[in-house]
Parts: structure tokens; C-alpha cells; sequence
């Protein structure tokens, strides 16, 4: 099948050494991919789609009047990453979320990074999503960020970046599950061709996780995932990870406390609760602690929590750590709390709170992306090449009017894989969301979420901003 490409090509292409070679670990999809009569490829492509609809694979795009259910597009060509690298990939995860889940703990206790003045006080105390009345609490195994999705770059020569730490409600890994499942049905023959890592087991490690922050009185622990309902953009996921676990799917008005116990109201009566699982943010879980207004959560929750009655994931506070304004600082962080040097690197980061990154922010924006520390899912960014005059102005206003809401980075030339489009093949910048799991251990399935962004030339991966996803396979024979 022809696949388009550019002479101008100035970034890593993760299929292709040049305009003819395919990258060893490659080899065989490439061959494969040859031989496939383009009306064959578009045919699989229009099956994929008609599963997905009739599997209710959805999402609702935030802002979107109409409500309207869409699918995330789905691209039929792999994303294959070489088993050495992911290894080395692998080992950076586990090192940056063991730091991460450090310095969560710190910061509710001994406040040791705070005193040793590598962080300011003020980005930590002060932040909207620090949470004093975890203050001193001890959670169960000293883990905050239970379930962690770190977005990964490629740039340069192919070297790996950290682009964002994800902790506080990460989503996609129901895609990342569906994905595979749909390649394995429409193309079983490449299974049998490569050595590929299994992701399918995700459900039960996600669940043994869960189970492991369980309180120490709860033989046979009941778990539940709390979901803020149908409206949600994520609650295909919600009720996929709910149904694959095979615990409830709950809303608050589910729940109640007494006796410093949550319980979930069943057929048979009141049942005592030992983990939640939330997909809702701080603000909405308690209305007696934070939100007064919110009907999503559980009143009362916070006081539970306290006393280790119940287990939370992600744990309450657990969002300070995944603000932009904080990401610049993780590396110091894995110095600091491992005496190690970082694996996996940040993406330069200028920080607009401070003079000098907010003076050199102003003069480069049509180079720069900036993005608001509080941002997520592509909104409330600017991304400098792509924008106009009128946008850049627009955003430089609103960069004056709050400095400290921003964050600068330069725009990097991400990886692309070959996709195919309306065109045929051709080459999709992308990312990869991988999930990291924290208990009493840390795993992580093979691969994670390929993001890719569907428009020529766009660097903007997310599925509200117009962006696929692709399967990710991890080849468990290293070519390298």
C-alpha cells in the first residue's frame, strides 16, 4: 500500500529510517503493510467503526451544546515500540511515579522538599489543588496516585520525554483495552507474526491494586468505582472498568456514611464499602468538606478517609502533583527523594511566575506552546506556531492578566507514525499516555494509549481537539 512522504521531514518517524528502510523492529509489519490492497485496509477501517458504534464506544466533547456523542477515530495501523526501549521506557515510569508518590507524602507530612527550599512553599501551600485536611493523614501503603497516566513524547533523534504527569482522574486505558481487542478481531494473522505483549490483564492488576489500600479490617474487600454519571465524557470508560473488574458502578447518592463507614445502599440492604475507586475531583466528593453545592459526591466522605475507613484512589490532594506549574520540578524531585538522576526527561519548561521565563514567554510566543498550569484535554493553550496574530495577542493579554496560570514549553517536533487518512498512509504526529499502577507495588502493562493527531501538521493529540487513537504494541522479542 503507498504511503505518503515529505523531503522536508524534520522529525523522528517511528516506522521509517528513511524515505525506503524500515526500522528493524518494524520489519515484518512493514512488509505486511505492503502487500495490502488499499480498498482492503479502507474496508477494515468502515468494520472498526461500525463495532465501535454499536459497542457504544463514546465520548462527549466538553463545551459541546448539542452533547453529542462522538466516537474517538480509531486508526488500523499499530504504533510498534521495540522491547529494549521499552524497558528503559518502563524503568523511567516506575522511577518518576515512586518520586511522585513521595513527594505527595511529604508534602502532607514532614514537608522535607519545602524546607530544603527546592520547591517554593508558596506553588505548594497555596495551590488550589493542595489540600490542607490531608494534612497528617497517613494512607494506605503511602501511596496517593494509585493509577497514573504519564504522557510520553518522542522528538530529536527519537528520545523520549515526559510531556505531562497525569494524576488525579487519567483516562483512555478503556481505549488502549478496546483498541487491541479490535486489532486482534480484524487482523489475527499479524498476532500470530509477532511476539507482541498482552495488555487484557489491565482489569485485574487495576483491581488487585485497588484491593491492596484496602483497610486492614477488610477480609474479602468490597471495591466500588464511583462515577458522577452518564453525562460525563469518560462514562463509556467508567462503566467498561466498572463491568471488567466486576465491582459496582456507583453514584453518590449511592452511598452514605454512618459510623464513620461508607456503605452502598443494595437490594439487600446497606453493604459496607472498603475502596472507591473515583472518577469525580476533589471538589465534588464531599459536599460537607469541599463543595457545599456539588450532588456528585458522598457527604461525609473526607471524615472517613481521615480515620482510614475507607481506601481512595486517587487519594484526596493527589492533583497538586500533576500541575503544570509543579511538573518543572519533578526532576529535582527524583534527586531528592531517590538520589537518582532522572531517566525520562521533562520537556523545557518556562515558568511565567517567574520574570525572566515570563519576559522571554512574551518575546517567542509564535515559537512557543503555552498552556495554563490548570489546563486539560488540549483546552486553554496556545500553541504559537499554528495560531494566528490575533490569537497570539489575545493569549499574550491573557498571560499578563495571571502570569502565574502559565507555563511555556518549546514547540517540539514529535514523533509521527504512518496513519491512514482519507489520502491513504501518511505520517500523524503522536503521542502515548502509558498507565502506571501503585499499591503495594507498581505495574504497568506493555504499551498504553497512542494518541495520534489526525490533521496534517497538527501537533495536538487530543480526542477533544480532533485527535485517533492507534493500538500500541510492545514486541516482546527485542530487535535491537
Amino acid at each position: 500500500m503507498p504511503r505518503e512522504t515529505t523531503s522536508t521531514q524534520n522529525f523522528f518517524d517511528e516506522m521509517y529510517l528513511d524515505a525506503t528502510q524500515v526500522r528493524p523492529h518494524y520489519h515484518e509489519f512493514g512488509t505486511w503493510l505492503a502487500r495490502q490492497p488499499a480498498h482492503v485496509i479502507a474496508q477494515k477501517r468502515a468494520e472498526a467503526e461500525l463495532i465501535f458504534r454499536r459497542v457504544g464506544i463514546t465520548f462527549s466533547v466538553h463545551g459541546d451544546n448539542a452533547g453529542q456523542e462522538r466516537l474517538i477515530p480509531f486508526d488500523i495501523i499499530p504504533r510498534v515500540i521495540d522491547g529494549a526501549e521499552w524497558k528503559q521506557l518502563e524503568a523511567g515510569l516506575v522511577q518518576r511515579v515512586t518520586a511522585l508518590n513521595l513527594f505527595l507524602h511529604d508534602i502532607y507530612h514532614e514537608q522535607s522538599i519545602l524546607k530544603a527550599g527546592l520547591i517554593p512553599a508558596e506553588q505548594i501551600l497555596q495551590n488550589p489543588q493542595y489540600r490542607p485536611a490531608m494534612q497528617g493523614v497517613n494512607v494506605a501503603c503511602g501511596t496517593y496516585a494509585h493509577i497514573a497516566g504519564i504522557d510520553i513524547v518522542r522528538a530529536g533523534k527519537g528520545e523520549f520525554f515526559v510531556l505531562e504527569d497525569n494524576l488525579r482522574v487519567p483516562s483512555g486505558v478503556s481505549y488502549m483495552l478496546e483498541n487491541r481487542k479490535m486489532m486482534m478481531r480484524l487482523f489475527p494473522e499479524l498476532f500470530a507474526r509477532h511476539a507482541i505483549a498482552p495488555v487484557e490483564h489491565y482489569p485485574d492488576l487495576l483491581l488487585d491494586t485497588l484491593r491492596s489500600v484496602a483497610p486492614h479490617d477488610a477480609g474479602n474487600p468490597t471495591v466500588v468505582l464511583l462515577t458522577p454519571g452518564m453525562h460525563n465524557s469518560a462514562y463509556f470508560e467508567h462503566a467498561f472498568l466498572a463491568q471488567q473488574m466486576g465491582v459496582a458502578l456507583v453514584q453518590g447518592q449511592d452511598m452514605f456514611v454512618s459510623d464513620n463507614t461508607v456503605f452502598m445502599r443494595t437490594t439487600r440492604g446497606p453493604k459496607r464499602v472498603d475502596v472507591i475507586y473515583r472518577r469525580i475531583d476533589d471538589d465534588f466528593l464531599d459536599p460537607q468538606a469541599f463543595r457545599a453545592d456539588s450532588t456528585l459526591g458522598v457527604p461525609g466522605l473526607l471524615k472517613v478517609v481521615r480515620a482510614g475507613r475507607v481506601g481512595l484512589a486517587n487519594a484526596i490532594g493527589t492533583g497538586v502533583a500533576d500541575d503544570k506549574s509543579i511538573y518543572p520540578f519533578v526532576p529535582d524531585m527524583i534527586r531528592f527523594y531517590l538520589a537518582q538522576e532522572p531517566i525520562l526527561n521533562n520537556v523545557p519548561t518556562y515558568q511565567c511566575r517567574k520574570k525572566e521565563d515570563l519576559a522571554y514567554t512574551l518575546a517567542h510566543l509564535p515559537e512557543l506552546v503555552v498552556k495554563e498550569v490548570h489546563g486539560a484535554g488540549g483546552y486553554g493553550m496556545l500553541v504559537g506556531p499554528a495560531a494566528s496574530k490575533a490569537e497570539i495577542e489575545a493569549f499574550r493579554l491573557r498571560i499578563l492578566a495571571k502570569p502565574q496560570g502559565y507555563v511555556a514549553q518549546p514547540t517540539l517536533a514529535l514523533s509521527a507514525c504512518p496513519t491512514y487518512v482519507e489520502s491513504g498512509v501518511a505520517p500523524r504526529h503522536i503521542d502515548l499516555r502509558p498507565f502506571v499502577l501503585s499499591g503495594k507495588s507498581i505495574s504497568i502493562v506493555p504499551g498504553g494509549l497512542t494518541r495520534v493527531a489526525l490533521k496534517d501538521g497538527s501537533l495536538v493529540v487530543n480526542s477533544s481537539q480532533g485527535g485517533g487513537t492507534k493500538d500500541t504494541w510492545i514486541l516482546e522479542d527485542s530487535t535491537c
